[in-house]
């Protein structure tokens, strides 16, 4: 375990001297690298541009799969929501990592530590706002039902 972390850790350091954020990511299957990634906000101006984003996206590619249930992520950090997320719908049913959210926002890097505590939050007492407006018609999900 501690030879994948250690390159999750390496790939990050060597984004930190590429002008990035502190964020790489190790997707292993069966005791292989299978993909990697570093947080590429700062060359992509992509949003989605995280570490463990891009090795679950290189991995589903190479392997032609959206089910990565057999792999183990390693991550420099602890994944934010958003990668959290991704990785629970690839299948993916363990990450470790090396620092947590909150040695990340004592270097400024705040955000995910911010999403996860606003998500313990009720809906409306949450500082990002999502409002529910229901169309009249057919929905998505009722054609999507309908199809299966």
């Amino acid at each position: 375990m501690d030879e994948f972390l250690m390159k999750a850790v390496d790939l990050a350091k060597q984004n930190v001297d590429e002008g990035g954020h502190p964020f790489g990511a190790v997707l292993v299957k069966e005791g292989t690298i299978i993909s990697e990634g570093v947080n590429e906000l700062h060359v992509k101006h992509d949003a989605s541009g995280h570490a463990e984003m891009l090795a679950v996206r290189r991995a589903q590619m190479e392997l032609e799969t959206d089910d990565l249930s057999e792999c183990v992520m390693y991550a420099s950090g602890e994944p934010c929501p958003m990668c959290f997320a991704v990785m629970q719908y690839a299948g993916i049913q363990k990450v470790y990592f090396a620092e947590t959210s909150e040695e990340a926002a004592r270097v400024g890097l705040s955000k995910g530590k911010e999403i996860y505590e606003d998500l313990q939050r009720s809906k409306e007492l949450r500082t990002f706002r999502m409002e529910h407006h229901p169309l009249s018609g057919e929905t998505a999900m009722e054609r999507f039902y309908n199809k299966r």
